[in-house]
């Protein structure tokens, strides 16, 4: 698994070697041919700080990347700049989510869990691509948590399933990743 790494914890790459990952860890700034080129079988796209778009050289890389169909999991910051590589806006928050016990709601399976969350920004429901579908919302403020994208082998989540001080609720999504990559489809 290629790893872009926009400000990476290390319980990212830990919980994909956990899965039996070979994990190659790329800086932010890594031209999509490295990767597309690499014969990796699936791409992360870590955490980070900041506005997610002020990334703009990240974003066009992460559009090629998602352009090539590579198994793809995005997480927070990753989520953000996915949803910008497909035409999608983010925006910042009035109030953050910080803290280890924000509510998100899986539309598709009717169920809530507990997640890790920090970050200032987030992604606009409107003006997504009409393959993105939003799965997760928080359920306190109905934010998009989640986008699923119809057609391609990639989701996104706004959250921190790989939390190392939990909660743990939402780190079976490292598995639906490897199931992902190894059928090079997602479903739900």
């Amino acid at each position: 698994v290629a790893l872009l790494d926009c400000g990476t914890k290390y319980n990212i790459a830990r919980s994909l070697v956990a899965r039996g990952c070979i994990v190659t860890q790329f800086p932010c700034g890594t031209n999509a041919d490295e990767i597309i080129n690499g014969g990796f079988d699936g791409l992360m796209l870590s955490n980070g700080p900041g506005d997610p778009a002020d990334c703009r050289g990240i974003i066009a890389e992460v559009r090629r990347l998602y352009d090539f169909g590579m198994p793809t999991f995005a997480i927070c910051l990753g989520h953000q700049l996915m949803a910008l590589a497909t035409g999608g806006t983010t925006t910042r928050m009035k109030y953050g989510h910080r803290g280890a016990n924000h509510p998100v709601k899986f539309l598709n399976e009717d169920r809530t869990y507990l997640s890790s969350q920090n970050h200032g920004y987030m992604v606009c429901p409107d003006g997504l691509p009409a393959n993105a579908e939003v799965n997760c919302i928080n359920v306190n403020d109905k934010t998009v948590e989640g986008i699923a994208y119809g057609g391609k082998p990639l989701f996104t989540v706004q959250f921190h399933p790989e939390a190392s001080p939990g909660p743990h609720d939402t780190s079976f999504l490292f598995d639906k990743f490897i199931k992902m990559i190894g059928e090079g489809r997602f479903d739900g």
